[in-house]
């Protein structure tokens, strides 16, 4: 859990080696270009998390993929809200007919653009904006060591957040309804750190035509970065979705009551649940 010191080893650990590879890169290296199976993606050099796994493993995600894969075809339509660099939403668009995809990091973001034209994505559609419940703007954790950590202010501070010291900025929010009020998906994945509950507040249209919804449930980010019950958090799903299946365990919930498999997936210590009608 965050409070363990294993969680702070693991932190300082991160940040030696992010800081180490800065060094060995020198200055002037804005940006690492990785050949790996998700395709042509360049990373920031002081990455170490999605990065880091790209140039090691050349591949990132292996196992989402092979679980959002079966779940699109030639013609479906892909929202993905927390797109990083496109380690997902790239691969996606070589099946899909179309991928939406929202980041919210403006560095992350330029890479991002970048990616898609090294890809040649043309069905890939780009939104630097961060999901919320209503148009406005958001206090967000440039995150360094592992940018895809990067996330709205914490209702709490924790060392978890802030031990790469990022730098905080302000960064435009939309309402996905409002944003693309025509839009039905076929599947949205949505990975945003902490922001999941109230970028559910503002899409409920696109939730109920959605078929599937693929959503990452962490209870460290519930409680201390979004400041949300699981009550509340699942008051979000139920309306749309009446079958839950967490993504790494024979673990299921159903309707009418799906609090149970996200109080049990709690105490798992969370992850990826794929929501079905």
């Amino acid at each position: 859990m965050l409070n363990s010191l294993k969680t702070y080893y693991r932190l300082k650990r991160s940040d030696f080696l992010s800081q180490l590879r800065l060094k060995i890169l020198g200055p002037n290296v804005t940006g690492l270009m990785i050949k790996s199976q998700n395709g042509t993606i360049v990373v920031d050099p002081e990455d170490v998390g999605v990065g880091w796994e790209l140039a090691k493993n050349g591949v990132y995600g292996q196992d989402l993929l092979d679980a959002l894969l079966p779940l699109i075809g030639p013609e479906s339509k892909v929202l993905v809200a927390g797109a990083h660099v496109g380690s997902l939403a790239i691969p996606l668009a070589k099946v899909a007919a179309e991928v939406t995809a929202f980041e919210a990091n403006p560095n992350t973001y330029r890479y991002l653009e970048l990616n898609r034209q090294l890809n040649q994505s043309n069905n890939l559609t780009l939104i630097p904006l961060a999901l919320g419940s209503s148009s406005g703007t958001l206090q967000f954790l440039l995150s360094r060591v592992n940018s895809g950590g990067s996330k709205r202010l914490p209702k709490q501070a924790h060392i978890a957040y802030y031990s790469d010291k990022p730098e905080v900025v302000d960064v435009a929010m939309t309402a996905a309804d409002e944003t693309l009020p025509d839009a039905t998906f076929d599947l949205i994945i949505m990975d945003i750190e902490g922001s999941e509950a109230d970028a559910l507040k503002g899409m409920p249209n696109l939730l109920s035509r959605a078929k599937y919804l693929f959503i990452e449930y962490l209870p460290h980010h519930l409680d201390l970065v979004a400041g949300v019950t699981d009550e509340e958090f699942v008051a979000l799903l139920s309306p749309h979705f009446f079958t839950a299946k967490h993504h790494g365990s024979d673990l299921t919930g159903q309707s009418p009551n799906l609090l149970p498999f996200f109080k049990s997936l709690r105490e798992l210590g969370g992850g990826d649940v794929l929501m079905t009608k």
